[in-house]
């Protein structure tokens, strides 16, 4: 069973940071309206200031708060790229009307739909939750929240890409640790879903702990930002298997990715570029994996304290992610799992513009690197025979410039 594309169209090409004249405009998004196309849909002008109105409109311990610190604990995001987000998706709004209101007829403005959908993203309270703090019903909070993650999967796809050029992702690796050449950290995480036991075909969903989930697969550079995303794999499936089937590894293989530099380690020895990740993947030219088993040498040793180190940022992210946008942490109950790849990317989306937009909300929480709680490590066996060459190479002559320091 293959995983269940994310994207309708293929990426286009892609810009690292957002356009600075998109943030120009995104500081009037909040005031701005939605053109007039004489639907009922569009009497959707914005308040001066629309979150004074909004928070009076709601229900719950928010309710009538205008204090910004209150806005970011609802929304996960700060005003300034909440503005931001509003201006991604105004045209898919605009193009698309639909008669959205809330419990009292009111139509609901361009803000107003950004924020169901921010919330049902960000918090994971069920539907009708949210429709009852809100003030319409669940079904209006279901098409929204849908409608905003079909735009921001195409609007928002520049925020998420293999970048051009890694001579600055290796060289704040580098920093890290001191591994050098290093393109990125990979990892996988779980997303849980509540599925009916009976149906037989739901077990190919059933993960190693015996819980129902579905695989996320990442590659992060140093700032804990996504290169590359996959979702949809059943969690039955190791993290080797996952890894071989995914568009990454067969990028890889065609030379279409990590094909830069490379770095003399000795006469004969060559250390391309290459990502890390732990003991569950398998040991590859262009991956490298922990030593594993004891006793281990001083210079294996010095190495895997060295590698650790490097996967962090993709440990933490993962660990961000699920924190932030909580719809994907915890269990999903009885998820439509031809949607849920695509929610599960736009959160990611949403991961990196909160770091493309320099938003720290809310990122004084201390977060654990262990992103699958209850998880066991489980190791791969599979050792590609020059990878284990090249990796000892690495480890003596990193013993080496440790032990001369």
């Amino acid at each position: 069973m293959g995983p269940i594309k994310a994207l309708k169209k293929r990426k286009r090409s892609a810009e690292k940071k957002a356009d600075p004249n998109v943030l120009l405009a995104a500081a009037s998004a909040a005031t701005d309206s939605l053109p007039n196309d004489n639907n009922d849909d569009d009497d959707t002008s914005q308040p001066s200031d629309w979150w004074d109105g909004f928070s009076r409109r709601i229900s719950g311990p928010y309710s009538g708060s205008t204090d910004p610190k209150t806005f970011e604990s609802v929304f996960k995001v700060s005003r300034k790229t909440f503005d931001y987000i509003c201006s991604l998706v105004k045209d898919d709004f605009t193009a698309k009307p639909a008669n959205f209101s809330d419990s009292n007829g009111k139509p609901l403005t361009l803000n107003d739909r950004v924020a169901v959908a921010l919330r049902r993203l960000g918090s994971g309270e069920s539907l009708s939750v949210i429709g009852e703090s809100f003030g319409m019903n669940q079904s209006t909070v279901s098409q929204i929240t849908w409608r905003f993650v079909e735009s921001m999967e195409e609007r928002a796809l520049h925020h998420l890409s293999w970048p051009s050029k890694l001579d600055d992702v290796k060289s704040k690796f580098e920093k890290i640790s001191g591994l050098p050449n290093c393109c990125g950290a990979i990892d996988i995480t779980h997303v849980m879903m509540n599925l009916p036991n009976v149906e037989l075909s739901n077990k190919v969903w059933l993960d190693g702990e015996k819980n129902f989930s579905m695989v996320l697969q990442a590659v992060v550079d140093p700032e804990m930002r996504f290169l590359d995303v996959i979702a949809g794999w059943p969690g039955s499936l190791s993290d080797d298997v996952v890894l071989k089937n995914s568009g990454f590894f067969k990028l890889v293989e065609k030379g279409k990715r990590l094909h830069g530099g490379k770095i003399q380690l000795s006469e004969r020895t060559e250390l391309r570029e290459y990502i890390v990740g732990d003991s569950g993947f398998p040991l590859l030219p262009w991956l490298l994996t922990p030593y594993q088993g004891k006793p281990m040498s001083l210079p294996q040793t010095e190495f895997n304290k060295r590698h650790s180190e490097t996967r962090k940022p993709a440990q933490m992210a993962l660990s961000r992610l699920k924190d932030k946008w909580r719809i994907i942490n915890g269990v999903m109950w009885m998820p439509d799992r031809n949607r849920l790849p695509r929610i599960i990317f736009v959160c990611c989306l949403l991961h990196n513009i909160l770091i493309d937009m320099d938003d720290q909300t809310l990122d004084d929480r201390l977060l654990s690197p262990q992103h699958d709680v209850n998880y066991r490590q489980r190791s791969c066996k599979i050792v590609d025979e020059a990878s284990s060459v090249l990796r000892d190479e690495l480890s003596n002559q990193l013993w080496g410039e440790n032990s001369s320091a």
